[in-house]
């Protein structure tokens, strides 16, 4: 399609989400965006009765199911475009074109590859948006609807476009959300999908090969591979046969095969018998004669059981030795292999960090010339996820052909792990330089992959990353180096039913606030603040000094307004149906708003001896949040349900249930402690229905607190000292300690009597707290273990 010139300003090509503004117009009426409740201009009529046989599957599950109802006529007035399909023979591979017939509202697609033919649709879509808004914005007529005089014509830069969704780090995509993706691919023109399962399939008769994690069987591989054949996707196998295979190497059953706790023991015939299997299992379903192998980050390898096994080998060579065994166990079922490329750069340079993958100056051409090789047919696969200017990648690319691999694949990634919304700006500008480097005449290859990942908990929303599936797939079909930010809009909300500028809005729960004249703070990777807020002990709350300096409550406040009414507002029948999904991080948003400065808050009063202040707090601050949390907690286990299988669900669900255990102790006791009463005595007033906590010793001053809304959402007032509402926080069970109560309600148990006294101190808001990563504010990647607690366990 052709493209005007991208916007410097766009999302496309800043690293913070900023919303521009229209210029003024000149026309009498304003002009205005397209608003959710807005009927369809256009409905669109696809022709699958007489389209070709290997297209009109796919076409029925695409006009059946998507996620804005053009297919569907929307009302009398809405303007029909017609659309057939036609193969082209003699059109080279990986171009179509769209051309208006002379029926004027019918419209043919000639395509060469199945791919580019539901590309074609998307873009169909996506032209029909373009004419609606033009129409609302009075750039053109309503009648102009109904003759679209357009011609779209696209050659794909790559002849394998893949995306690799990681479907082993504690989340697997049940079937139906992948046939969800397979669909979004087809309308972008993405042709090869890869789920990555490093233990997460089943395998006859190894019951603890994915013992408990949810792992595809041969029938739900093989119903995926017939939903994206439909599709004209190639649906190939990703797993791993040397490193990443700690999930298996756990059980008692594999303690033979280890060499370190996460890579098996090469050399051993075991070890073969048991890959020859994993290979065979996985293939089998598939159509595709290919497979992705792994093989990296193995850090280690030969320096655990096998150095006492085979003594001291050097590394590089227990790595291609192992590598022409797997290779040869792909060979003999016919099927061409892939591997990641780290390990030939690391083991070269004697370097297990990942610095040493990414060295410019570290070739390890001449390490491997030293041995055998590496099979020719085996693709090396480039991965960075990392750098933000085209000639880092070039220069990697160039010492892959130097290893002998002329044509390697090129992995770029959507920043979806340790998070739990993709962050959209660092992954547009990651991918830019990865894609410019591999379109350039230089760094020019034939295969390029987005990848998807879930590190650490899995706690991102995958389809988070639809807009960055979207500008990969758009880069993927121009020769330009910048896709306009408009067209990118009218894609996404006509291809995945979402607004671009929300979802890039969205985006700001892990930026920093504008610090006004200081200088920008954004690390070189980006930050995931709102994920370690979230989980930061509350009570403790070392990581607040890194923020408090910065009003974070005003900015998550503002997210939270602005994501929950998008989300409120997005109905399934309109036009940004998508936008619901904003719901997720507008929850985190309205959580973070309240957390982010509750323990200085709590500290004030405190150290003040002001126990009114501090009750009022607890109670208007700290009740409110645990409800917040309570709400995140079940719409997240709602969307996880949704979108994955079960298992791994119980990961994150400990992670809640920890911190509101952590919320509720707080709770309890500053509401003692402000009381002058035992936590006891307010754990036993709630078991019998009276309240969190008995009269309160209130000064004069008292009668001005106002009323509250509780954490569960019941109106709570004060009456002469007493709440009249009992406050839930906690169940009515008696003290697990206590197996007896006595008649004046002290509580006697196994491990001796229950504390019955008074709080008169918090130890832990005495603490000072320090900066720990001096002048980083909050241009931090952290992951849950280290904000959890100061602790270090073991």
């Amino acid at each position: 399609m052709e493209l005007e010139d991208s916007d410097p300003a766009s999302p496309m090509n800043i690293s913070t989400p900023i919303t521009q503004q229209p210029p003024p117009q000149a026309s009498s009426s304003p002009p205005r965006g397209l608003l959710d409740s807005d009927p369809l201009g256009v409905a669109i009529a696809v022709d699958t009765a007489n389209a070709p046989a290997d297209i009109r599957a796919g076409l029925g599950h695409i006009a059946q199911s998507h996620n804005v109802p053009y297919f569907v006529r929307q009302s009398e007035t809405a303007a029909e475009w017609s659309v057939s399909f036609e193969h082209a023979g003699d059109m080279a591979a990986g171009t179509y074109e769209v051309r208006s017939a002379a029926a004027g509202a019918h419209l043919v697609v000639r395509y060469s590859r199945r791919i580019d033919a539901f590309r074609a649709l998307g873009q169909i879509l996506t032209a029909a948006r373009a004419a609606e808004l033009a129409a609302a914005a009075g750039d053109a007529s309503s009648e102009s609807l109904k003759a679209p005089g357009f011609r779209i014509e696209e050659t794909a830069q790559f002849e394998t476009l893949a995306l690799m969704i990681d479907c082993s780090r504690n989340g697997v995509l049940a079937v139906d959300s992948v046939c969800a993706m397979l669909r979004q691919m087809a309308l972008m023109g993405y042709n090869m999908l890869q789920l990555y399962t490093e233990d997460t399939y089943r395998v006859e008769g190894e019951p603890f090969f994915g013992y408990l994690r949810g792992g595809y069987s041969q029938a739900e591989l093989r119903a995926i591979d017939d939903y994206a054949d439909a599709l004209g996707i190639e649906v190939v196998p990703c797993i791993q046969t040397l490193g990443h295979l700690g999930q298996m190497l756990q059980w008692p059953r594999y303690a033979g095969l280890r060499d370190t706790n996460e890579v098996i023991l090469s050399k051993l015939p075991e070890t073969y018998a048991l890959l020859e299997r994993l290979i065979a299992t996985v293939s089998a379903p598939l159509r595709s004669r290919r497979i992705h192998i792994g093989m990296d980050e193995a850090y280690g390898v030969g320096e655990g059981r096998f150095r006492a096994l085979f003594g001291t080998h050097e590394g590089t060579a227990i790595f291609v030795e192992h590598l022409a065994r797997v290779h040869e166990l792909c060979k003999a079922r016919g099927l061409r292999p892939m591997i990641w490329s780290d390990m030939l750069f690391c083991l070269a340079a004697k370097n297990n960090a990942l610095y040493a993958y990414y060295d410019q100056s570290n070739n390890p051409a001449e390490a491997f010339n030293k041995v055998e090789g590496i099979p020719p047919d085996i693709d090396l696969v480039f991965w960075d996820y990392y750098h933000t200017l085209p000639e880092i990648y070039t220069r990697k690319i160039i010492q892959h052909r130097e290893l002998g691999c002329d044509n390697p694949w090129v992995a770029s990634a959507a920043w979806t792990w340790s998070r739990l919304w993709c962050y959209l700006p660092f992954s547009f500008e990651s991918n830019r330089a990865s894609l410019s480097a591999a379109k350039s005449p230089a760094g020019r290859v034939s295969s390029f992959m987005l990848t998807i990942w879930g590190d650490e908990g899995n706690e991102c929303d995958f389809f988070s990353a639809l807009p960055v599936m979207l500008y990969v797939a758009n880069h993927a079909y121009t020769d330009r180096a910048e896709i306009d930010v408009g067209f990118m809009e009218n894609s996404f909300a006509a291809i995945c039913g979402g607004s671009l500028g929300d979802w890039m809005y969205a985006c700001r729960i892990d930026e920093i606030p504008s610090l006004g004249d200081s200088p920008d703070m954004r690390s070189q990777l980006p930050s995931n603040m709102s994920k370690w807020i979230l989980w930061e002990d509350p009570m403790l709350s070392f990581m607040s000094p890194q923020y408090d300096t910065l009003d974070l409550e005003s900015h998550y406040t503002q997210i939270a307004d602005r994501l929950l009414g998008c989300a409120l507002t997005s109905a399934p029948g309109g036009r940004y149906p998508l936008n619901r999904l904003l719901r997720m991080p507008g929850l985190l948003a309205r959580a973070l708003s309240l957390k982010c400065h509750l323990r200085d808050n709590l500290v004030r009063p405190y150290r003040a001896g002001d126990r009114s202040a501090l009750l009022q707090t607890a109670e208007t601050r700290l009740r409110p949040l645990i409800e917040a949390h309570r709400e995140l907690w079940l719409y997240h286990r709602s969307r996880w349900m949704r979108i994955y299988k079960p298992f791994g669900w119980e990961t994150l669900e400990l992670r809640y249930g920890g911190l509101m255990a952590r919320l509720s102790t707080m709770y309890d006791r500053i509401i003692a402690y402000s009381l002058k009463q035992p936590c006891t005595s307010l754990r036993r007033s709630r078991a019998i229905g009276v309240t969190a906590g008995v009269r309160s010793r209130r000064q004069s001053a008292s009668q001005d607190l106002p009323s509250t809304i509780s954490a569960f959402g019941c109106d709570e007032d004060y009456d002469n000292g007493l709440w009249r509402k009992p406050a839930p926080l906690l169940p009515p069970d008696p003290d697990p300690l206590s197996s007896v109560y006595s008649s004046n309600g002290s509580g006697i148990g196994s491990l001796g009597e229950e504390d019955d006294s008074i709080i008169d101190s918090i130890p832990e808001l005495d603490e000072d707290l320090h900066c720990i990563y001096e002048n980083s504010y909050t241009s931090l990647l952290l992951d849950y273990a280290r904000v959890t607690t100061p602790s270090r366990l073991g």
